[in-house]
């Protein structure tokens, strides 16, 4: 009987761990290899740029930088990245709330009189999956 259970448990487990997938970001187009590159998770409209599910920081080379979530599960995000050039940890603004630091979202979003949408950044993770982010 205790077999049973414990196969039972194992074959449970290994159906839930099958569900969940890695997604690699890959940031390209820096300016310079100073600071660090920020990248932020989201998995909601409600928390889009105000709440982060996960995030990576990953130094730069070559002007590039790539993080990897590990064991995210399936489903719809969309993220955020910025290039945190004097490694302060937090996107620098001027005077007016606009980021002074390099920024940019997956599916290349842009926000008009504002911050993009989280509609506009979703993309659906089925699979071990990667996405490129270009700064422009």
């Amino acid at each position: 009987m205790i077999k049973i259970i414990t196969l039972i448990t194992f074959f449970i487990c290994s159906l839930m761990s099958a569900q969940n997938v890695n997604l690699t970001v890959s940031v390209s187009g820096l300016k310079n290899n100073t600071g660090v590159v920020k990248v932020g998770l989201y998995n909601s409209d409600d928390t889009f740029l105000k709440t982060i599910y996960k995030s990576m920081v990953s130094e730069i080379k070559n002007n590039e930088a790539t993080v990897t979530f590990v064991g995210i599960p399936k489903g719809e995000y969309g993220i955020s990245t910025y290039h945190d050039e004097n490694s302060n940890g937090k996107l620098d603004k001027n005077m007016m709330g606009i980021p002074s630091e390099p920024y940019a979202c997956s599916n290349n979003a842009k926000g008009f009189m504002g911050p993009p949408s989280y509609k506009d950044a979703k993309f659906t993770v089925s699979k071990d999956s990667k996405i490129d982010i270009v700064f422009k």
